[in-house]
């Protein structure tokens, strides 16, 4: 027996003028069932060539090209025009048309970015994916910076800001959101700017923006710096405890996470008689020795152990 669906489309014979046509599936043919006359012989089927049983088989059949990505001005949707002034065989193109092709580029690069937000966005999101590479950020990190800076451009919170400076702080934000460790200080030296800088617009845009970001996880700075520091696990584990006892009493609201980690470093080294000066501690935390030495003193004097210098 032969398939036959109705046809949705209101073709209609040629021979007898009626609308009641079906479709055989399986030659491809548009038939009459009125005078029985072939309309079609030759449909082309528009379908995917595999057949998918479950979900996970569908997404990795699926070919429709690169997926959208928001680090690209344009989501990837553009098409561009390569600068190798070579055919598809591989030959070298005429100078005539290397003229033309170059006008080809020069006006696709024109009409790409047509509108001041676009060309910024072009710059902001180039910059940004060279900053993410030299700190190593993953995929999700940059698309969620991507996206922290598509907000504060719709909302027209760059205007009278460097593009660096609001690049860095949407990557420091999309730090915090996707849980990877990177300090504000190192976004700074990325972007070459200073902390100043990149602190004062992270705040901005903390305010401006309303974005929910986690707190720093100060078990994270700890693994970072013992790391650096090449600290034994007892001492890591020491370490732990005393931020632990000190997360309990309350003594870490209104600190900088590194200073307090790097405070429970110096005192886990000092009572397992490992060797790691201040200036060493503080160079790993990039933070200053006065900061060490007031969050020791304010550790010592709330926590019931006895550090000998």
């Amino acid at each position: 027996m032969i398939p036959l669906t109705a046809v949705t489309t209101k073709r209609t014979c040629t021979e007898c003028g009626s609308t009641k046509l079906v479709t055989d599936n399986d030659t491809g043919e548009i038939i009459c069932t009125e005078c029985g006359a072939v309309i079609a012989d030759n449909l082309i089927d528009h379908g995917p060539e595999w057949r998918a049983f479950d979900l996970d088989q569908q997404e990795k059949l699926t070919r429709v090209g690169a997926p959208l990505t928001l680090t690209i001005h344009d989501k990837g949707l553009s098409t561009t025009i390569s600068w190798q002034n070579q055919d598809a065989t591989g030959r070298k193109l005429t100078a005539e048309e290397q003229e033309r092709q170059y006008r080809l580029r020069k006006w696709q690069r024109r009409t790409s970015s047509n509108d001041s937000t676009q060309r910024n966005l072009t710059h902001a999101l180039s910059e940004m994916n060279r900053i993410a590479g030299k700190l190593n950020l993953p995929k999700n990190t940059t698309e969620t910076a991507a996206m922290i800076y598509r907000k504060a451009i719709g909302k027209q919170l760059i205007r009278g800001r460097t593009i660096q400076s609001v690049v860095a702080a949407a990557l420091y934000m999309a730090s915090r959101q996707c849980n990877v460790m990177r300090s504000l200080e190192d976004v700074a030296r990325a972007a070459n700017i200073s902390r100043k800088e990149a602190a004062r617009n992270y705040r901005f845009l903390y305010k401006e923006l309303k974005t929910d970001v986690p707190p720093v996880d100060r078990d994270s700075l700890i693994t970072k710096f013992v790391s650096k520091l090449r600290i034994t696990g007892g001492t890591e584990q020491l370490a732990r405890r005393i931020l632990d006892e000190a997360n309990e009493q309350k003594l870490t609201i209104g600190r900088a996470p590194e200073g307090i980690t790097a405070a429970c470093i110096y005192i886990a080294c000092k009572l397992n008689q490992e060797e790691r000066t201040q200036g060493e501690i503080a160079k790993t935390a990039q933070i200053t020795e006065v900061t060490i030495r007031n969050r020791y003193k304010e550790l010592i004097r709330n926590l019931d152990f006895v550090v000998e210098l």
